[in-house]
């Protein structure tokens, strides 16, 4: 990993364009050929990036400074090097990636089984499908042969219902036992990332969890994410013995 401290003026040409003024920034550029500007807030969420595969070329000559970043669909992202305060390289080797517990773990494991839950017709690709910032937990189809992308984590804490979004070509789901704010914002932050994949977008959202706090469930609900229930015991074909109501 290459880390670039600079004060830097960043521009983004693709299907939109945006501009970041002169400032002191943080420069990533990762062993997979990532690229990203951050500032000094916003916890790791950078400002831009651009995704592998991509190319990174440094400007000579009468271009020296200007660093142009270039993905498989010909967007660009240009930093203009003002000042380097830092420039340093590390070797970090292979990430032995995150360790769940047995309950997600065992979550993901019985979904990937039992895709089917997520709606009729859904087809499991792979599990642990790897982005570049981390690793969504499960790929799969739904019953009209698009993609769908399941992040699974452990519970959270909410009432039961499910609420639905209209139809949207590919899928992200995070899933949850108890789903909080947080979650809504961790799938949002997988959501920007694939929708800038040219192949995925437009790519849609489901939380799935246990259960959904109601503050969680209105935010997912505004920014269009489906919210699935998952019932760990049926998942396990456990069928509970205490009578119910309903």
């Amino acid at each position: 990993m290459r880390l670039v401290i600079a004060r830097c003026s960043v521009d983004y040409a693709g299907r939109l364009t945006a501009h970041l003024p002169s400032a002191p920034r943080l420069i990533l550029v990762k062993a997979d050929g990532s690229v990203s500007i951050h500032a000094d807030d916003r916890a790791y969420k950078p400002l831009n990036w651009m995704s592998p595969p991509c190319s990174l070329k440094e400007g000579t000559g009468d271009e020296e400074g200007v660093w142009t970043v270039v993905n498989k669909a010909g967007e660009k992202l240009i930093i203009t090097m003002e000042e380097i305060l830092h420039d340093s390289s590390h070797e970090l080797g292979v990430d032995p990636g995150l360790i769940k517990d047995g309950v997600e773990a065992h979550l993901q494991e019985l979904l990937a089984d039992r895709i089917e839950t997520l709606g009729e017709g859904y087809t499991l690709i792979r599990r642990e499908y790897m982005t570049a910032i981390g690793p969504v937990d499960i790929l799969c189809r739904d019953g009209e042969g698009q993609t769908v992308a399941v992040e699974i984590k452990r519970r959270g804490e909410i009432d039961g219902a499910t609420c639905t979004v209209p139809a949207a070509r590919h899928w992200a789901v995070e899933v949850k036992r108890r789903a909080g704010i947080d979650a809504v914002e961790q799938l949002t932050r997988y959501l920007e990332f694939l929708n800038r994949d040219s192949t995925l977008a437009p790519v849609g959202g489901i939380l799935a969890a246990q259960a959904i706090a109601p503050q969680a469930r209105t935010l997912a609900e505004d920014r269009g994410i489906r919210c699935v229930i998952l019932d760990y015991d049926a998942l396990r074909g456990i069928k509970r013995d205490e009578m119910t109501l309903f």
